[in-house]
């Protein structure tokens, strides 16, 4: 029975005849205007569960921050419980959710980011050089990497970023009004097309390659997932292929492990070549519908896609751009998904594996965006190529994304198990000047640590592990003698404490901590390996699992910095 068909009659006192209570309204009350304004912003969009966090985004980009009158008229509109909305909305860090009885937030935000990179080159004191500079009308906040490690310090006005960033060019980036995202150059549909894009699309969709020819291209050039975790690609593919259909993709673009900037570089110079791959990989594993998730730090390749989408010729899967809202937690496959249903970035317990049981309950292929870059290359140009690539006994190439103290920092594209050393001098025109090499990240906040001394290691899957450390998404941070190894390994656990998404004890209060730990002048090794430990073993997700990497390499390989002589005597 419908509720509409319930009738509720107040209670009735003996002798009090037919006199009533007093109705009094149950239940959070939808104020008038913030109902009109939800109907109004939503227009004709669907209320679907699943576009909850694209419906906060519109709120937040209209209004600057989300009112608890809005989530409540949104609530209502969605058909949702407002506890929902509220928790979805309070999970992602751009969501500025504003609580009854509180300020409104200022009309413009300030982004310090406050990574590993941005850090070393001095986010702190730009940050409180801007609190005292900016007026009541400005909010100045930290914020996790912004995936422009290259260009450390970076700061976002609005949705403007200023790289290599100072307080003169934040102040007049704010005076000059510059708060939406520059476009850059980028090779474009026709462009892509004239050269060649989209020709093997073409032969997969007729048949002239086949399903087993492209797939055992993939294989012999062992094109592995580009994103961190290195599962061979057509492995993955046949795997969600073998699962009764119907099926689903979804993209990993929420590129967020400090020192990563690989995957904003090819959506903002080549995105057909990405595009390309992934609707190669959909037709594969017969996908009918795609879901592109792409951080919220990157607005200009979230308008390049959908620019070019838009111009792609009709037919094939159905395209959804979703966008994501602060959390790095999303970038752990099962979160992703949870997070495209329009949830909090939760990471599902396994089994079932997404392959299996993935988004919306379907049988889900999920990619990385750098992996799907190189399909059209190793298939067109086949294994014998893409492996001729390499060194130290390693095939193929890599994309690290190098920051910190060198010369010339960005997106190498470098042969495959080259080393550290190797890296910075071919690569990077050697350390910045003033700098000797100390230690380097190798993957990224999570790969661990590793001395100057240990420079020879291949830098690939596999190599690292041994060390206590790996590739991950070869994100490459390079310290200097100037740097204190100590404190960079606080800046990570600091990192993760933030982004643990708060669901399993051992990651919420490990890497809580952990940090506090890790701010004594000298640190408690026993205890502090027991914690890792506890976290490695029981946390349910890579986050937790992974976050005490660096903590536990610089103990293991700078035992002078980590106990000091005299502390040790």
């Amino acid at each position: 029975m419908s509720h509409d068909a319930i009738t509720v009659r107040p209670f009735e006192h003996p002798g009090e005849g037919r006199r009533r209570a007093k109705s009094t309204p149950k239940g959070r009350q939808i104020d008038p205007q913030a109902a009109h304004e939800i109907e109004q912003l939503l227009g004709d969009r669907p209320r679907r569960r699943d576009l909850l966090i694209e419906h906060l985004h519109l709120i937040q980009d209209k209004y600057g921050q989300i009112s608890a009158a809005h989530l409540a008229a949104l609530a209502d509109e969605m058909k949702l419980a407002f506890a929902e909305v509220f928790e979805t909305a309070t999970f992602y860090a751009h969501f500025d959710v504003v609580k009854e009885g509180e300020p409104d937030i200022a009309p413009l935000t300030i982004r310090v980011c406050d990574s590993l990179t941005c850090s070393l080159f001095g986010a702190e004191r730009l940050m409180q050089e801007l609190q005292n500079s900016t007026g009541p009308g400005v909010r100045v906040v930290r914020a996790p990497c912004t995936g422009r490690c290259n260009t450390a310090p970076t700061v976002e006005v609005g949705h403007h970023f200023v790289d290599h960033a100072d307080l003169p060019k934040v102040l007049a980036a704010v005076a000059e009004g510059h708060t939406h995202t520059d476009m850059p150059a980028y090779v474009d549909y026709d462009a892509y097309a004239a050269d060649g894009g989209y020709r093997l699309l073409q032969r997969v969709r007729s048949g002239e390659l086949t399903r087993d020819d492209l797939l055992k291209a993939l294989d012999d050039a062992s094109l592995r997932g580009l994103g961190g975790a290195g599962f061979p690609t057509g492995r993955k593919w046949r795997a969600v292929l073998g699962e009764p259909g119907p099926r689903l993709m979804a993209i990993n673009g929420d590129e967020g492990e400090p020192g990563t900037i690989k995957d904003r570089y090819y959506l903002e110079t080549d995105p057909h070549r990405f595009i390309e791959g992934m609707l190669i990989g959909a037709h594969v594993v017969e996908a009918a519908e795609i879901y592109i998730y792409l951080r919220d730090e990157y607005p200009a390749s979230r308008e390049i896609l959908a620019r070019e989408i838009a111009k792609l010729p009709p037919g094939g899967p159905v395209l959804h751009l979703r966008r994501g809202a602060g959390a790095y937690i999303c970038g752990e496959e099962s979160a992703l998904l949870e997070s495209i249903e329009g949830k909090r970035g939760l990471p599902r317990h396994k089994p079932p594996y997404p392959f299996q049981v993935g988004l919306f309950g379907l049988p889900t292929l999920i990619n990385n965006i750098e992996t799907l870059w190189w399909v059209r290359d190793v298939v067109e140009k086949g294994a014998a190529w893409w492996n001729s690539h390499g060194r130290n006994e390693r095939k193929g190439l890599r994309s690290y994304s190098v920051s910190g103290r060198v010369k010339n920092t960005g997106v190498k594209l470098a042969p495959a198990g080259i080393t550290v050393r190797e890296l910075i001098d071919e690569y990077c025109g050697g350390m910045a000047d003033g700098h000797s090499f100390h230690a380097y990240l190798p993957g990224g906040a999570s790969g661990g640590i590793l001395p100057a001394a240990m420079d020879d290691i291949p830098l690939d899957f596999g190599t690292l592990e041994k060390y206590g450390c790996f590739i991950g998404s070869a994100a490459v941070i390079i310290l200097s003698d100037k740097d204190d190894v100590k404190a960079a390994a606080l800046n990570l656990m600091k990192f993760f404490e933030d982004e643990s998404c708060g669901q399993c004890t051992p990651c919420r209060v490990g890497t809580q901590k952990a940090a506090l730990l890790m701010q004594q002048p000298v640190w408690n090794r026993g205890l502090l390996d027991e914690l890792s430990q506890a976290m490695r073993d029981a946390s349910i997700c890579g986050l937790g699992q992974a976050a005490s990497n660096p903590l536990s390499t610089v103990i293991k390989y700078f035992p002078d910095e980590f106990m000091p002589k005299e502390a040790a005597e």
